[in-house]
């Protein structure tokens, strides 16, 4: 069960929330808005909150709309996270997973990680970890990251990054793995998350690098529909750009070169342990530079 002493009103933004006797609600004591509480995991959206809505080019061209939190939500009941992968994506999954375990605290107080999907997270640190956070938009991702890795320092909540209900200075570190890409507003996103933090904490960040956007037909609507929701591409530059306070340092890096993914070199080197497979990449690199993914780092100034 989460700590509710984390949490605020994401209505009032006071830190009153209480839990009910029934342990069914979380109640807040100043503006008496009522959370549900399912299965041990506080549901923190507004209850009168307008449906988000988000127009990219192509959005616009085509006349269309999306409703991201709705989109994500029903994304979660459709797609099973947890079932297993082609071969070659689990591969790629599985490097930019090692990649981010690398990077982090080794031993983290308190971690969050946003958008937690299948739970890898939870499955790395919780052995590391004093407390690992599962927050998901969609309570079915939540609820089974939960029941897969039923660790006493694991809980779950479910909130959009966009409106967080945590207080400010509460995670050592908080990991968003393929996730900027799709939201709507990713500066918003990143300084939402760079506000929790502790000083001296990491807002750890994966996502394509100079991602080619790609676009499908919809067979709902016969019109063009960004590919996997993804609405942004990023380089280095425009993820400097996010937030730019004195108040965090900024690095990053890339790796997972293209070329050894199109030519399925998983078949060998899924064999490999991460270092041996990190200097084959930087080599490749070196030789053809095409990384697909770029890792950022902000760290809060202490």
């Amino acid at each position: 069960m989460i700590n509710y002493k984390l949490l605020r009103c994401v209505k009032c933004n006071t830190r009153s929330l209480k839990i009910s006797d029934s342990k069914a609600e979380l109640v807040c004591s100043v503006c008496n808005q009522i959370y549900p509480v399912q299965n041990d995991v506080p549901i923190l959206f507004q209850p009168d909150e307008e449906p988000e809505i988000f127009q990219s080019e192509i959005h616009k061209k085509q006349g269309t709309e999306f409703k991201y939190k709705e989109h994500y939500q029903q994304d979660a009941l459709d797609f099973d996270y947890f079932q297993e992968r082609e071969k070659g994506t689990e591969h790629s999954e599985r490097r930019v997973r090692e990649f981010i375990f690398s990077q982090a605290p080794k031993n983290p107080n308190r971690i969050l990680d946003v958008g937690c999907g299948n739970a890898w997270v939870a499955e790395l640190f919780c052995s590391s970890a004093n407390e690992v956070i599962s927050m998901d938009i969609s309570h079915t991702n939540v609820g089974k990251a939960l029941e897969k890795y039923p660790y006493k320092n694991h809980s779950g909540v479910v909130a959009d990054v966009l409106n967080l209900p945590f207080r400010e200075n509460s995670f050592d570190c908080i990991i968003a793995s393929e996730i900027i890409e799709h939201v709507v507003h990713p500066n918003h996103f990143v300084e939402n998350l760079i506000r929790i933090l502790k000083p001296g904490g990491v807002l750890l960040v994966t996502t394509p690098y100079k991602e080619k956007l790609q676009y499908n037909l919809c067979i709902h609507c016969n019109k063009l529909t960004p590919r996997h929701a993804h609405i942004h591409s990023f380089d280095e530059n425009k993820l400097a750009g996010l937030y730019a306070e004195k108040d965090t340092s900024f690095e990053y890096k890339t790796f997972a070169n293209k070329a050894l993914i199109h030519l399925r070199t998983h078949v060998v080197l899924h064999f490999l342990p991460f270092g041996f497979w990190r200097f084959i990449d930087k080599v490749a690199n070196a030789i053809y530079k095409a990384p697909a993914t770029i890792f950022v780092k902000w760290e809060r100034v202490k």
